[in-house]
């Protein structure tokens, strides 16, 4: 699936300005994000806040595409904001900054619906490729964490939500489970990586996700996965 070192790989480019939020008290960490973003051509930092507060109010005047949030802030815990604040704006989609968050952040951040996680130790340059991928809808976690993670997740279904997905639908979702990029998938079922796009914005429709991480998300909560 790939996280944010490989993220720039993309197979679908990013044409469009992505309007990203920064949510982070480190003033420093905070003006180096915005500064590398606006270097960007085709990135823009619309703000920059250091509390969920005003973090919900920039959310609502800027309309972001991407919010780079981090972990803890002064007035809460900002994975558990994520559903908040993704629902002032649901098409939000939300890259947790992480420093080393314990195994059950992350999976409380993913059953939120983030798309993702960026280290804070990995070089701020990276986060351009992460913001990208976010956009897109990718999933920013690498496959080794994927497979830790996933078992994690909450279970409470057994699969019967969603007798619409297609046998392929089915099959494209169980290679995303492990790990595999777009571009992967595509070789691994003899199809172009512009069906494999199709496929995964098709099931993410039905399951109601907005990236591919929610989507696993969701299957896993409701047993659409082998094992789950």
């Amino acid at each position: 699936m790939g996280d944010s070192s490989d993220a720039g790989s993309a197979d679908d480019p990013v044409t469009d300005v992505v309007r990203v939020l920064i949510v982070d008290d480190h003033e420093v960490l905070a003006s180096s994000l915005a500064h590398v973003l606006d270097n960007e051509p085709d990135l823009h930092c619309v703000g920059v806040a250091s509390s969920l507060e005003k973090a919900r109010a920039l959310i609502r005047s800027t309309s972001p595409n991407v919010l780079l949030l981090d972990h803890r802030l002064p007035d809460g815990d900002g994975v558990a904001a994520i559903g908040e604040l993704r629902e002032l704006r649901p098409s939000l989609q939300v890259v947790v900054l992480t420093a080393s968050a314990a195994d059950h952040v992350l999976v409380e951040a993913i059953e939120a619906g983030a798309s993702g996680f960026v280290s804070k130790t990995r070089g701020i340059a990276e986060v351009t490729s992460a913001v990208r991928a976010a956009a897109r809808g990718e999933a920013l976690i690498s496959a080794e964490m994927l497979a830790r993670l996933l078992p994690r997740l909450t279970r409470t279904g057994a699969g019967q939500r969603h007798p619409d997905l297609t046998d392929r639908e089915r099959e494209v979702l169980n290679l995303l489970a492990d790990g595999l990029t777009n571009a992967a998938i595509a070789e691994r079922l003899v199809v172009s990586v512009h069906t494999v796009r199709n496929h995964i914005s098709n099931l993410s429709t039905k399951l109601g996700a907005h990236s591919k991480l929610e989507a696993l998300s969701i299957a896993v909560r409701e047993g659409l996965l082998p094992g789950s």
